[in-house]
């Protein structure tokens, strides 16, 4: 089992690091570059081609059954489910086969009002400290349950 980070834009990079060392997981943390290395010997940095989604394609294409991911894009996680791996996004909401489908739907849909709407402004509420800590809480359940 492998915990794969979508790091570019991920605020819970320390807090699955964190995690991944208490409970003996690698680590695996895929960006386009920018972010520091980490000294931890669990932990493997990958940087990708600069260009846009290639941190997306690298997981998509390396997450199978059993893995973790950790991810805050959509399209990703969909793929990643359907391969069989568990997705988790930063605010600590699971993404299943059960509720992939709705989520990649309303998505799209508020894509389509922002591109309709010039003055639609906004993609939600701003990351919260109760975010970080079902992040912690739901990280720490599906590492435990995926070792099993």
């Amino acid at each position: 089992m492998t915990l794969y980070i979508d790091a570019d834009a991920c605020p819970v990079k320390a807090e699955a690091e964190r995690v991944a060392t208490r409970l003996q997981t690698r680590m695996v943390l895929v960006s386009n570059g920018g972010i520091r290395p980490s000294q931890n010997p669990l932990v493997d940095s990958i940087f990708v081609a600069q260009g846009p989604d290639e941190a997306d394609k690298w997981i998509a294409d390396h997450a199978t059954k059993g893995d973790v991911v950790v991810t805050g894009d959509i399209p990703l996680a969909a793929k990643c489910v359907a391969a069989g791996a568990r997705v988790l996004k930063h605010n600590g909401e699971e993404l299943t086969p059960a509720n992939i489908g709705m989520v990649l739907a309303t998505r799209d849909l508020m894509s389509d009002l922002r591109s309709a709407d010039p003055f639609r402004q906004g993609g939600g509420r701003p990351f919260s400290p109760a975010d970080r800590s079902r992040f912690l809480d739901a990280l720490d359940r599906i590492l435990r349950a995926a070792a099993r």
